[in-house]
C-alpha cells in the first residue's frame, strides 16, 4: 500500500517522527535531548554576550575567565577559577601580605615565589578586595604571562588597556607569571617611559626570583614612590599552619605568644602539630589534602613535581640531569656536600654544571644552600663545603616522591619517613634552618664540630643546635658549647640541656610568627 505520492505509510510516518525528532530531540530521548539543546543555546548566548562586552571593554577574549568581575561585579568570588576553588576547601588561609599591597599609590609593584605557594589566589584575592571596596571593576584588569609570546604583544595589548576615558583615575593591571614574556622588561621599561603607567598600580609575580629581580634593576626611576615595592611569597610558617588549622585553643595560642608557660597537654599538642608539619610542610594544597582526607594524595606530590620538571625544561635543561641532582639532594639532605663531590656521584661530567643545575632550583624555591660561616667576616666561606636542604618538608617528599617512584608515596615514603628519627631529625633540622633563611642570612658552623644553624644580626652571630629526635648527648654539643649565646632547639621542654640554654622546637618555631612577605 502506498499513498498518493507514492510513499509507504511506514516511510511516511518515519519522515514524520524525524521531524519531530529535530524539535523535540533525539528520537527516544526527547525531553532529555530538549534540555541539553535549550542549554547549549543558552551558553551560547552567554558567550556572545560575554564576547561582545569584552570587545566593547577591549580586552582580549584569552583572558575571559580571569576577568568575569568586568561582567557579574556581584559574582566575582563565585566565577573566578581561583576563588570559588578556594570557598569549597576546608581550610583558607588569608595571606598577611594582603594588607600590605598597594591601593591608592600607583606605582611597578612585584611578588615572587615559588610554584604553588598561591601567589595568583593572592592577586585574585586582591582583586575581590578592590572591586568589593567599590572600584571600578573595568579598572581591574588580570593577564597571565603564560599566553603572551614576548614584549611586543604585551607592549600592544596593555596599550589597548590602558586606554582610560578619565585618565586621572587609577588603574589596576595585574601581570601573573610575567617572566614567561620574552623581554617583559622592555616591554615595561617601555610603557612606564611613554607615560601608560602614570596612573597605573602595576602588579607583576614571577616563580624565579632573582630573574624578577635583576630585571627590576633595570627599571630605574620608574617604579613610584612607594615605601616598598618588592614582596616575597614564601611557604606557610608553621606558625601560620598551627593558626590555621587550629590544632591549638585560641586561649593557648594567644598565650604562648604572649611568652606565657605551657601546660604539658599544650606542649603535646604542638608536638603533634609540628610532626603533621613535617609531612605538609607550608603547602596548602598538601595541608588540606591531609586535612580532607587523612592522606595526601599521589596527584598532590604530582602536581608540584610537574610544575619543577616543566620550568626546567623551559630553560633548555635536561629532565635526566635534573633527575640525577635532586636524587642526590634527597640522599645527602642534612649533610656538607661540594659540587665536585655531587658531580662524582652523577653522570654530569663537570661540576659546574651541577652548580648551575641547584642554582635555578634555588631560583625558584625549591632549594636553599646554606653554605659555611666565616665567623671573622659574618658571611659565607666559599671554599668550604655547603649544606643543600628543600626549602620545605613538603618539597622534599614531593620530590622524593618522583625520583623514587611509588604509588602511594604518603602511605609507602612519607610516613614511614617520619617514624624514622634520622629522617625525621634532618626534617626537623631543614624546617628550623628554613624559617631562619626567610628572615636573615643563615649559615652553619665547621670548625672541630659542627653547629647546624648561624644566623646574623645585630651585627654577630647567633649559633643554634637542633635535635629533634633521640636522646641529647653532652659530646654532640661539644662546638656550640664554645659560643657564648649559645642555645638548643628540641624536643625536651626543660629551660636548660647541659648546661646550656634550650627551648622546645615546635614552640620556638610558632613564636617565630608567621612568614615574612619582604625580602630578608
Amino acid at each position: 500500500m502506498t499513498t498518493s505520492d507514492g510513499t509507504s505509510p511506514r516511510c511516511f510516518s518515519s519522515a514524520r517522527k524525524t521531524n519531530e525528532d529535530r524539535t523535540n530531540g533525539i528520537q527516544g530521548q526527547p525531553a532529555s535531548a530538549g534540555r541539553l539543546t535549550h542549554a547549549l543555546k543558552r551558553l551560547y548566548k552567554f558567550i556572545q554576550s560575554a564576547m561582545n562586552k569584552m570587545r566593547h571593554l577591549e580586552i582580549d577574549p584569552r583572558f575571559l575567565p580571569h576577568n568575569t568581575h568586568h561582567l557579574y561585579p556581584s559574582e566575582f568570588g563565585d566565577r573566578d577559577p581561583q576563588l570559588s576553588l578556594l570557598s569549597r576547601l576546608p581550610l583558607v588561609h588569608r595571606f598577611e601580605l594582603l594588607d600590605a599591597l598597594p591601593i591608592n599609590a600607583p606605582g611597578i609593584y612585584s611578588v615572587t615565589g615559588g610554584r604553588q605557594l598561591g601567589k595568583t589566589t593572592l592577586m585574585k584575592q586582591w582583586m575581590l578586595s578592590l572591586v568589593e571596596r567599590g572600584t571600578n571593576p573595568e579598572a581591574v584588569v588580570y593577564l597571565t604571562g603564560e599566553l603572551i609570546d614576548d614584549h611586543h604583544s604585551l607592549v600592544a595589548l596593555v596599550t589597548n588597556l590602558l586606554s582610560p576615558k578619565d585618565g586621572r583615575s587609577l588603574q589596576y593591571l595585574c601581570i601573573d607569571e610575567v617572566t614567561y614574556i620574552r623581554e617583559w622588561d622592555r616591554g615595561i621599561k617601555y610603557l612606564a617611559d611613554a607615560g601608560l603607567l602614570r596612573n597605573v598600580v602595576l602588579l607583576l609575580t614571577g616563580s624565579d626570583s632573582v630573574l624578577i629581580r635583576d630585571a627590576r634593576m633595570r627599571l630605574p626611576g620608574r617604579r613610584g614612590g612607594a615605601a616598598i615595592s618588592d614582596f616575597r611569597i614564601f611557604p606557610l610558617s608553621f606558625h601560620d599552619v598551627v593558626r590555621l588549622t587550629a590544632r591549638l585553643a585560641q586561649a593557648d595560642f594567644d598565650a604562648t605568644m604572649e611568652g606565657g608557660s605551657q601546660t604539658q597537654a599544650s606542649l603535646d599538642t604542638l608536638a603533634r602539630a609540628f610532626e603533621r608539619y613535617l609531612l605538609t610542610g607550608g603547602y596548602l594544597t598538601a595541608i588540606n589534602s591531609l586535612e580532607a582526607t587523612g592522606t595526601i594524595t599521589p596527584a598532590t606530590y604530582g602536581v608540584y613535581c610537574d610544575w619543577i620538571r616543566g620550568d626546567i625544561l623551559k630553560r633548555g635543561r635536561q629532565e635526566r640531569y635534573l633527575r640525577e641532582v635532586l636524587s642526590a639532594v634527597v640522599k645527602r639532605l642534612g649533610s656538607q656536600v661540594t659540587w665536585n663531590a655531587l658531580a662524582g656521584d652523577l653522570s654530569i661530567d663537570h661540576p659546574a654544571t651541577v652548580a648551575e643545575y641547584i642554582d635555578l632550583l634555588v631560583r625558584m624555591d625549591v632549594l636553599v644552600v646554606i653554605p659555611a660561616l666565616a665567623e671573622h667576616l659574618l658571611a659565607g666561606a666559599p671554599k668550604k663545603a655547603r649544606k643543600v636542604v628543600f626549602a620545605d618538608p613538603f618539597i622534599f617528599h614531593a620530590v622524593r616522591s618522583w625520583v623514587e617512584p611509588s604509588s602511594d608515596p604518603f602511605g609507602d615514603q612519607a610516613v614511614p619517613c617520619m617514624a624514622n628519627p634520622e629522617w625525621a631529625g634532618r626534617l626537623a633540622e631543614l624546617s628550623a634552618a628554613t624559617h631562619y633563611s626567610r628572615r636573615y642570612p643563615t649559615y652553619y658552623i665547621k670548625a672541630e664540630g659542627e653547629v647546624d644553624i648561624a644566623w646574623v644580626g645585630g651585627g654577630t652571630f647567633h649559633p643554634i643546635e637542633v635535635k629533634w629526635t633521640g636522646q641529647v648527648r653532652s659530646k654532640d654539643l661539644k662546638q656550640v658549647r664554645k659560643y657564648a649565646d649559645a642555645r638548643i632547639l628540641s624536643r625536651e621542654s626543660t629551660d636548660t640541656l647541659h648546661s646550656l640554654p634550650n627551648e622546645f622546637l615546635p614552640l620556638h618555631l610558632l613564636r617565630m610568627g608567621p612568614s615574612p612577605y619582604l625580602w630578608p
